[in-house]
């Protein structure tokens, strides 16, 4: 049963308006919205009271300079292919669940990729059932970029095939994986060193480098995959993945740099205070105001309040890579972030965070 319009006559929908909204959803690549345009409420429904006309729903419909773009033009033309645009008038009419026209799907999904939308290329793939080998496909990409030393687009690769990864354990239904660098933040640093050579900063370069690539590759399994490459292969690597996943990493290493002179000056100061009294305990609380300041330094601004963990989330937000660097440690009272790096690690050096590496490496 048709919709009626607010005059009473029955809505009507004109199918350029809605090849319009599907072709701008394909070319972003943007799955949310190409599935709404056939959800039961859309408005490209005639038994639907909603309108395209309305200011609503206006952000389905391309602009004056996205119509010229070539690219939306290819997607316009996919959308009124004759045999599509059959199938999608059926599936509209339709009383049901709409089936949704697969080489839209597949087009849609390979926009997603090239805007780095993964986790909306990872539904749109896996709504074909060709995920798992689209992740494959990448992977052996990326794994051939690799052995030929051409770092971005190995690491590019490497971000597209995990990006791709789905949660079947999400409920109520399988979704597409999405980063969590906060949670694994918190995983790493859950518990604290009983020395400081346990922490994750100052393992050796094997270990943290397994660490690292797992952590920001967020798959362990992806990460392994490296395993057997060479160490100056993998720091290469590990170099082009930190750019990729923080572009403000340079502004990180000043910051970085800046606690770790700030840390040094407060055990200095310690040290000389140990020699004159054997009352640790109340040293570090009269010098802790010192200390407190080396977070808000790691982080660029200070939190009310703040405890460690609340720092290190917000470093896992604005600078994933940071909390590799990082360690907890207890001042007097209270326990703060405070930078740790190993003087004779190849990883601190090439990420610029060594005194004596190149800043902003």
């Amino acid at each position: 049963m048709r919709a009626k319009r607010s005059d009473g006559q029955p809505k009507q929908v004109d199918f350029d308006v809605t090849a319009q909204a599907l072709a701008k959803a394909v070319y972003e690549g943007d799955v949310v919205n190409f599935r709404m345009l056939f959800s039961p409420f859309s408005p490209a429904r005639e038994d639907s009271p909603e309108r395209f006309d309305t200011p609503k729903y206006a952000y389905l419909l391309p602009d004056g300079e996205m119509v010229e773009q070539r690219q939306y033009q290819q997607c316009l033309f996919a959308v009124n292919d004759i045999e599509t645009k059959a199938h999608t008038r059926k599936e509209l009419e339709a009383n049901r669940p709409a089936q949704l026209p697969s080489d839209l799907i597949l087009l849609l999904a390979d926009n997603a990729v090239r805007r780095g939308k993964y986790t909306s290329a990872a539904e749109a793939y896996e709504m074909l059932r060709i995920r798992a080998r689209m992740q494959q496909e990448f992977f052996a990409q990326a794994d051939a970029a690799l052995d030929a030393n051409e770092m971005p687009k190995a690491v590019r690769g490497y971000l597209i095939a995990t990006g791709l990864a789905f949660d079947y354990a999400a409920f109520p239904e399988p979704l597409p994986a999405v980063p969590n660098f906060q949670t694994r933040a918190l995983m790493l640093h859950a518990e604290y060193p009983d020395v400081p050579e346990k922490c994750v900063a100052m393992r050796e370069s094997e270990s943290l480098m397994q660490t690292a690539l797992a952590y920001l590759l967020l798959d362990a399994a992806a990460a392994a995959r490296l395993e057997d490459k060479p160490l100056e292969t993998r720091l290469a690597f590990l170099v082009e993945l930190v750019k990729r996943r923080d572009p403000q990493w340079a502004k990180f290493v000043e910051r970085y740099r800046l606690a770790c002179a700030t840390w040094q000056e407060f055990s200095d100061q310690l040290e000389r205070a140990k020699t004159e009294s054997t009352l640790v305990e109340d040293i570090e609380n009269l010098l802790a105001e010192d200390a407190y300041r080396i977070p808000a330094q790691l982080l660029g601004r200070a939190i009310e309040s703040g405890e460690w963990w609340q720092y290190l989330k917000e470093m896992a937000y604005e600078h994933p890579p940071s909390v590799l660097f990082v360690a907890r440690q207890v001042v007097g009272q209270e326990e703060i972030l405070a930078p740790r790096y190993r003087p004779d690690s190849p990883i601190g050096k090439a990420l610029g965070l060594l005194p004596d590496s190149p800043e902003g490496a």
